[in-house]
C-alpha cells in the first residue's frame, strides 16, 4: 500500500489543485442550496432565517413569465444542441481528412482563436458594426441607397445571431476533443480499407465515424446537462427592451431578480429548479445510451 502511495504521490500532486478548484468552488457552495427552502434575511444570516418549504416554486410556477422564459431557454438551448453541437464534430473530421499538414494545422489554428475573444469584444464589435443609426455595415448600406439591417432591434434575428456567434467563437475549441479520438484511431484501419478499394467517403463512413461514436454521445449526454444553460454574458450583451420577448432566459431573469432586486432566496430557487431539469436529462439520456450499447457517463 505505501509503495503504491509513493508511486503514484506525484499523480496526487498533479490532480490537487483541479481537485481543490470542484471542492471549493462547485461542491462547497452546494450548501446554499438551503436558501431555496428559506425566506432568506442577510441580517440574521443563512440558519436563522425562517423556513418557508416550496413557497418559493410555486412563485416561480406561478410567474406569469416562466412560460416565456422555458419556452426561451429551451429554444436557444435546441438550437446549440442541434446546430452549434455538430459543428466542432464536423470541423475534426474535415481536419482530420486535409492532406495537407501545413494547411490544417493553419485552419486548426485560425478557427481556435475566436474562443479567446471575450463576448464583450464580440458583442461590442457587433454593435459597432450594425447599430441602426451609426452601425458601419449599416452606413454603408444606406449610403448605397439600400435598407438598413436592424439586427439589433429586430427579435426575429436575434436567436439567428446568437446561434452565428456561438458557432464563430466555439466551434473550433469543441474540434479538440474530437481532434484527440481521432488521433488514436490505428492508422492501419485506414491503409486496409484503401487495399480494399475503399474510397474517402467510405473510409470517412465506416471508420472515421465510429471512432468518433462513444465521444458523441458522451458529450451529447453533458451537454444535455446544460440545457437550461444558455450563456448569462452572451445573451445579455445582446439583449435590450426591443428583443426582450425572444431573449429573456432564466440566466437573465436570475440576474434581474437576484443581484438587482435582492431576491436570493428566490433566484436560488430558480437555479435548483434549472439544477434539476438539467439532471433528469442526463439521466435520461444516459440511460437511453446504455439500452443501446454505449458506455454513458456512469
Amino acid at each position: 500500500m505505501q509503495k503504491a502511495w509513493r508511486r503514484g504521490f506525484p499523480l496526487y500532486i498533479m490532480i490537487a489543485p483541479g481537485l481543490l478548484y470542484f471542492l471549493i468552488f462547485r461542491y462547497a457552495p452546494m450548501g446554499g442550496i438551503i436558501l431555496a427552502f428559506k425566506d432568506f434575511d442577510p441580517f440574521v444570516g443563512v440558519f436563522e432565517s425562517s423556513w418557508v418549504g416550496f413557497q418559493h416554486f410555486e412563485a416561480l410556477f406561478a410567474e406569469p413569465d416562466f412560460w416565456r422564459l422555458l419556452k426561451n431557454t429551451l429554444i436557444l438551448s435546441g438550437l446549440n444542441l442541434f446546430l452549434f453541437f455538430p459543428a466542432p464534430i464536423i470541423v475534426a473530421v474535415l481536419l482530420n481528412e486535409a492532406r495537407v499538414k501545413w494547411f490544417a494545422r493553419t485552419v486548426q489554428t485560425v478557427v481556435y482563436i475566436p474562443h479567446f475573444v471575450s463576448w464583450v469584444v464580440v458583442a461590442g464589435v457587433t454593435v459597432v458594426l450594425f447599430a441602426t443609426q451609426d452601425g458601419g455595415i449599416n452606413k454603408l448600406l444606406a449610403d448605397n441607397g439600400f435598407s438598413r439591417l436592424e439586427i439589433l432591434t429586430d427579435p426575429s434575428y436575434f436567436r439567428g445571431l446568437y446561434l452565428f456567434q456561438n458557432i464563430w467563437k466555439e466551434m473550433g475549441w469543441g474540434a479538440i476533443i474530437f481532434l484527440a479520438a481521432l488521433a488514436s484511431v490505428n492508422p492501419t484501419l485506414y491503409e486496409a480499407a484503401v487495399m480494399d478499394g475503399a474510397g474517402r467517403w467510405r473510409q470517412m463512413w465506416h471508420i472515421t465515424l465510429p471512432a468518433l461514436r462513444t465521444i458523441i454521445v458522451l458529450m451529447f449526454i453533458l451537454r444535455l446537462g446544460q440545457v437550461m444553460e444558455t450563456g448569462f454574458e452572451h445573451i445579455y450583451l445582446l439583449q435590450n427592451s426591443l428583443n426582450l420577448a425572444v431573449s429573456d432566459v432564466f440566466d437573465t431573469y436570475v440576474y434581474r431578480q437576484g443581484i438587482l432586486q435582492g431576491e436570493y432566496s428566490f433566484t436560488t430557487a430558480v437555479g435548483l429548479f434549472k439544477s434539476v431539469v438539467g439532471l433528469a436529462f442526463v439521466m435520461i439520456a444516459n440511460r437511453l445510451a446504455k439500452k443501446y450499447g454505449e458506455e454513458g457517463v456512469y
